[in-house]
């Protein structure tokens, strides 16, 4: 009986040695912010004042094989406030820098926009359902889960360049009820350099995908490009994007709306003072919508927004934030009462 005793746990500690020792290398990291919003609506309706609480939770897998490809993966337990966890595909890093994304790889086109300085915290305003207007640079950058995306080294063929490219298709399922996505590529571009002091980022995408909205009607597309630029000359960060194309909304609650000559222009600026950061951006954006898919809208809804934002850096980790938001909207071509203006006053902690 004691030699089975012995047996035994060696063959435990054996296992457990061996699944110690071929586990992959996992690491974490996540944000929660809270804070108060204040909102005071062009409608008339009296001003209110709420809590926000939004929290996200990283883990991020990978591991290094023996010929010195890294293999990655990861998965959001939590994602301020989404439900269900969010899970990643796979990614593959070549020794040579080449990286690949597999499975729920995304849109090229969407990995190379430009980001713009905004405002700060949670200030904003919900307009109503029936403004369709887009209001980022990237919103024509649909994917599919089954794609692949490609993404080359820095320096790529000229210096201070890098590339990406992607595709993906569908699953085979006939489109229902609602409009399915069918297929989609993208291709982008970001190129850094310099003039004098200043360090100089333009990003460039172009996209296109296919919807379909039953076995019987042709496909109709959902297609764009976007260009940006940011210039940082020490403490001071100045960018702007343009975006523009066609796009499809497909949610749970307006289902198959066409949303012909989109386009977004965004401009903000950012000025970084020891532990302050102030900032500030201007959003305009215009489209027509279409309740038939394939059919150009005719009526013009517009979103246009200035926000501003004063940020804190109070301890490792802890930033307080201070923001303010003004959001003007239009709807089928009229002048609707769904804007107004949004304050936020709160606190982030990252990790």
């Amino acid at each position: 009986m004691k030699k089975e005793l012995l047996m035994a746990s060696a063959l435990v500690s054996t296992m457990g040695a061996a699944s110690v020792a071929e586990a992959v290398t996992a690491s974490y990291s996540g944000s929660h912010h809270t804070g108060l919003r204040g909102t005071s609506l062009d409608t008339g309706a009296a001003d209110s004042i709420a809590q926000v609480n939004a929290s996200s939770f990283t883990v991020s897998l990978s591991e290094v094989t023996d010929g010195g490809t890294t293999v990655a993966s990861s998965f959001m337990l939590a994602n301020e406030g989404t439900t269900g966890t969010q899970s990643a595909g796979v990614t593959l890093t070549f020794s040579n820098d080449h990286k690949l994304d597999l499975i729920n790889a995304g849109n090229a086109a969407a990995s190379h926009d430009v980001s713009v300085p905004g405002g700060a915290g949670e200030a904003s305003i919900t307009v109503t359902t029936t403004n369709r207007a887009q209001t980022g640079l990237d919103f024509f950058g649909e994917a599919t889960v089954i794609g692949v995306e490609w993404h080359s080294p820095a320096d790529f063929l000229a210096d201070g360049l890098k590339l990406g490219a992607s595709f993906s298709t569908d699953n085979g399922v006939a489109a229902g009820a609602s409009v399915k996505l069918e297929s989609s590529w993208g291709v982008g571009a970001t190129y850094v350099t310099s003039a004098g002091d200043t360090a100089l980022t333009i990003g460039a995408g172009l996209a296109e995908s296919d919807w379909k909205d039953n076995t019987l009607a042709p496909s109709t597309g959902s297609n764009g490009f976007h260009i940006g630029f940011s210039a940082v000359t020490g403490n001071l960060t100045v960018a702007a994007g343009y975006a523009s194309g066609d796009d499809v909304d497909d949610t749970a609650t307006i289902d198959e709306v066409q949303i012909t000559d989109n386009t977004v222009t965004k401009v903000g600026v950012k000025y970084v003072a020891d532990k302050i950061t102030l900032s500030a951006g201007i959003t305009s954006a215009q489209g027509k919508d279409s309740e038939t898919l394939g059919t150009a809208g005719t009526l013009e809804d517009a979103y246009d927004a200035v926000d501003a934002g004063i940020s804190y850096a109070v301890a490792t980790g802890v930033t307080a934030n201070l923001g303010w938001k003004d959001v003007d909207s239009k709807a089928g071509g009229v002048n609707d009462t769904a804007g107004g203006t949004s304050w936020y006053i709160g606190a982030n902690l990252s990790f």
